[in-house]
């Protein structure tokens, strides 16, 4: 299993101090952005995760898990989920939506699951760096949005929605960078368990420990300073 950086050649990406005009290998279509691969690659957000948005929402919809984790771990096998990229920001709340369903909270699966995407697919890739928001943080407040019926104008759960992203960041901040999508997306989830049966909405369940064998894939792992990593994997 290699590293994956650029989806066309593997070259490793390089992030730019100001955005420039890019074209997508794939759809031509022209996109400021921050990043490319030091080949000059640029794959569009809607490109790079396309196919993998079909594939987590199909799964979030057959699954009868109660653990997120679990879910997370099921869908990262698949080739079109890639170690990084802006399917993270739908994958972490379409986790969080199934098994909050599955433990018994009360949403229209389907729509919840669509409302999700549309709203994930919204986050671009590389605002963990560029924001210093990071899209799993963003996709576990979306996650509470939906199920509370949050907007802009709302009260309570206004408020429920915004702390459940700040107390993600947070956990995400003090582990530091460089990235990593599946470290990001695993510590925004079991925060999310936490803060969701806090509120009282649901008790879903998660794993006594995850164990990480992705770490080959990433060429940016941090290893010991992660709380997922396994050694030799």
């Amino acid at each position: 299993m290699s590293a994956e950086e650029c989806l066309i050649c593997q070259a490793p990406l390089e992030y730019l101090e100001r955005q420039e005009e890019m074209e997508c290998y794939y759809c031509h279509a022209k996109v400021w952005s921050n990043s490319r691969c030091v080949n000059g690659h640029y794959v569009c957000d809607g490109c790079h995760e396309k196919i993998g948005l079909r594939v987590i929402r199909r799964h979030c919809l057959e699954t009868q898990s109660k653990n997120p984790v679990a879910i997370m771990q099921e869908l990262i096998r698949s080739p079109h989920i890639h170690m990084h990229g802006p399917e993270h920001h739908v994958l972490v709340g379409s986790a969080l939506l199934a098994a909050y369903h599955n433990a018994g909270g009360t949403i229209d699966l389907p729509q919840a699951l669509e409302e999700m995407e549309r709203r994930g697919s919204q986050v671009p890739g590389g605002v963990c760096g560029l924001w210093g928001a990071c899209g799993a943080g963003v996709s576990a407040g979306i996650f509470v949005s939906i199920i509370t019926g949050a907007t802009p104008l709302a009260g309570e759960n206004w408020g429920q929605s915004n702390r459940a992203t700040a107390r993600c960041l947070e956990a995400i901040g003090k582990i530091g960078g460089p990235r990593c999508c599946k470290r990001d997306s695993y510590t925004a989830l079991l925060q999310t368990i936490e803060y969701t049966a806090e509120l009282g909405l649901a008790q879903m369940e998660k794993p006594e420990k995850i164990c990480c064998d992705m770490s080959e894939r990433n060429n940016q792992c941090i290893q010991e300073r992660c709380p997922y990593y396994t050694a030799g994997n």
